[in-house]
């Protein structure tokens, strides 16, 4: 029989259950926004042209390689717009590590071509820069007026990004699906994240024929990416059961999936899964400072691959946690993920993580074919305060500046 409380017992009976909500939110509280419309699976580009698109003349953003003409990924586009009744101009002219002056590039195209949104064509380094020529479309200065790091301006901006589409054509970045875009500053030798809510993508394809082309290297560092994510994310002392449902499973797709696509990569299953683990790693990102690490690698050479950057450091890095015991669960629950039976410790995470490593052909890859070297390491440590790419204070351990740099040393070879 349920006991019967009087109104002043109600009363205190509500309240202590509301504060004790209360406290459970405070320790597990987030935000979930996805405003991005995601159109998924193999073949949805044909189905662009069945949307409402945000403007009648766009800007399609590309790299200044050749794989999205050469493919056809582009010519194809076009004529989804123009089925739309969309007119559109070119921009192919973003980095693999796209620049502020990509972005101003880009930006004066916008303008000069009246354009009133943007198509971006390709993997995360367009997608990045696509939302930033958005961002600079509508408003006054230089991107770097906007920017975060330790010599940008700090500024708000005053007005929304133009839409933007995102169309990927890899499987590791999840630009598709969030706010953020890295972009280098040669100048100022700063590679940083630059993020605002408007740069969410209006309506973004994650058509996994687009991804069959990706040669078997860049598979493997565009995955991992995507597994950096998600891991970092886990090891997050900010995690909780949303990001932790996400990373989990993009974690386990990559696991199993990421192999497959690097051996055969017309294998259609593997890159279907692959994209499917890059957009949930991306729905949720709560990166560490592995990515600010990277950050501070590709300031200083601009021709490094992210993905490639992250893998360099990804074994001293996490074993530095697993040493000390400081994420043991989630290390567990990751290596469990992985395929691992009845892991026990941080360390059985590590040996899978390095087991995927081998299977990729990247457990061998050296910082100094990169072009860095030992004395250059010693300015890293300060320069991770520097520049923006995940939280350094959300680690598992707050790492010092000697922790830093004695996690660059392991990895050098």
């Amino acid at each position: 029989m349920k006991r019967k409380l009087n109104t002043s017992a109600k009363y205190k009976y509500r309240m202590e259950v509301f504060k004790y909500r209360m406290e459970v939110f405070k320790m597990k509280d987030f935000i979930f926004n996805m405003p991005t419309r995601v159109l998924f699976g193999a073949g949805q580009l044909d189905h662009l042209h069945e949307q409402k698109l945000p403007g009648k003349k766009a800007l399609i953003v590309t790299s200044n390689g050749q794989s999205v003409k050469k493919y056809g990924y582009l010519a194809r586009t076009e004529k989804e717009l123009e089925l739309s009744g969309v007119e559109h101009a070119l921009f192919d002219e973003i980095r693999s590590n796209p620049t502020r002056e990509n972005v101003m590039d880009g930006a004066k195209a916008v303008k000069e071509n009246g354009c009133d949104f943007v198509v971006a064509l390709g993997g995360g380094s367009v997608m990045d820069c696509a939302k930033c020529i958005a961002l600079m479309a509508a408003n006054p200065g230089d991107i770097w007026d906007y920017s975060l790091s330790s010599q940008g301006g700090k500024q708000t901006p005053p007005f929304d990004a133009i839409p933007i589409v995102a169309i990927t054509t890899s499987a590791g970045t999840g630009s598709e699906v969030d706010i953020a875009a890295v972009i280098s500053n040669d100048d100022t030798k700063e590679k940083t994240g630059i993020f605002f809510p408007s740069m969410f993508p209006t309506l973004s394809i994650v058509d996994s024929d687009l991804m069959m082309s990706v040669p078997p290297k860049f598979t493997a560092y565009q995955g991992m990416d995507a597994f950096f994510h998600a891991s970092e994310s886990v090891i997050n002392k900010n995690e909780h059961v949303v990001a932790e449902m996400f990373a989990l499973k993009a974690i386990e797709l990559i696991a199993k999936y990421l192999p497959i696509a690097y051996k055969d990569g017309a294998n259609k299953e593997a890159r279907y899964y692959m994209a499917i683990a890059n957009t949930l790693a991306g729905y949720y990102m709560n990166c560490t400072s592995a990515h600010t690490m990277e950050h501070v690698m590709g300031s200083y050479h601009d021709d490094l691959v992210h993905g490639a950057g992250l893998i360099m450091i990804a074994h001293a890095y996490y074993d530095f946690f697993a040493e000390r015991q400081a994420a043991e669960e989630p290390m567990i629950k990751m290596a469990r993920a992985m395929g691992v039976k009845d892991p026990s410790s941080g360390k059985d995470f590590i040996r899978a993580l390095d087991a995927l490593l081998e299977s990729i052909d990247c457990a061998d890859l050296k910082m100094s074919e990169a072009g860095i070297t030992r004395e250059e390491m010693k300015l890293y440590p300060q320069r991770v305060h520097e520049v923006l790419g995940g939280d350094i204070t959300a680690d598992p351990l707050p790492l010092s500046d000697e922790d830093y740099l004695e996690i660059y040393e392991k990895s050098f070879r």
